[in-house]
């Protein structure tokens, strides 16, 4: 089926105490490994670039592979831009079919934020397509952009409040412990913090840096008002690792279609886990 707006299954999963996954890819493969494994799943699924991703890949190019798998499958498929602060790229995605945007201004004031989320809402609005802001830094490495852990901090609820009244944004990443890229330790998420954003604010909340968080973790703040849960980092190193003990096992291996498909079937595991995780799994059934 066609690239679908992922709003109303958002607010569908808010109501359902469930969320829906949302997988970073950078390739081919991983594009149909996501597809592939949440048709075999019966979920909706929404597929995710950087900045950084559109770089090494092309605009164009991504959103022509989506829109190819999405239109093979039977299943809803949005292609969302994640973390960007460029308002160019933001319009430019949009242009090109993304059915779902992300304004990062979660580094600048809180009024600069602001103004930087109204100015993509109304043209995306115009687009009839939904915008995701942050409020609050995620720590860690995501995209080569770095957030140190005194730059980090956490969402206020009643900030969080007044950030959607004045933006009319339609889904919100709150920090509430989390971080990018791989964790140094168990990561301890405020689900108090969660809870009191999730009674002021009326609108999807998204989880950040779910990557290494704890499956019990993520099951909580689920029943705590998230409703898109973000996987990259975890879907990165089991490729890696599957491409690299391809190469072992065949030290004059040399097609691309062996040790990344070897690549694809690692990563189609853990879309598969992450997919029953989020509670997403049969909903179309």
């Amino acid at each position: 089926m066609p690239m679908i707006n992922p709003l109303p299954l958002l607010k569908e999963a808010q109501q359902k105490k469930i969320a829906i996954p949302a997988f970073n890819v950078h390739t081919m493969e991983m594009i149909q490994a996501v597809v592939e494994t949440a048709a075999e799943e019966g979920s909706p699924v929404i597929i995710q670039t950087t900045p950084g991703t559109l770089k090494h890949a092309g605009i164009p190019y991504i959103a022509a592979n989506v829109k190819v798998a999405a239109e093979g499958a039977d299943i809803p498929v949005a292609l969302h831009l994640d973390h960007c602060p460029v308002y160019d790229t933001v319009i430019k995605c949009i242009k090109y079919g993304y059915t779902s945007v992300m304004i990062d201004g979660s580094k600048l004031p809180y009024k600069d934020n602001v103004q930087a989320v109204k100015e993509i809402v109304k043209v995306a609005h115009a687009a009839d397509v939904p915008v995701e802001a942050e409020l609050g830094n995620i720590g860690g490495t995501e995209d080569e952009l770095t957030v140190s852990e005194k730059e980090a901090a956490l969402t206020i609820p009643e900030e969080a409040q007044r950030f959607v009244a004045e933006t009319g944004v339609d889904y919100l990443a709150v920090a509430i412990g989390t971080a990018h890229g791989v964790y140094q330790g168990e990561p301890e998420l405020d689900f108090e913090r969660l809870a009191a954003i999730n009674r002021l604010v009326n609108i999807p909340l998204v989880l950040h840096g779910a990557s290494g968080v704890p499956d019990k973790s993520v099951r909580e703040a689920i029943d705590r008002g998230i409703c898109k849960v973000n996987i990259a980092t975890e879907l990165k190193i089991p490729m890696a690792e599957a491409i690299k003990n391809y190469f072992k096992q065949n030290p004059d291996g040399s097609d691309p279609r062996h040790y990344l498909g070897a690549g694809k079937e690692a990563v189609k595991e853990i879309i598969r886990f992450k997919i029953r995780l989020c509670g997403s799994s049969g909903l179309l059934g």
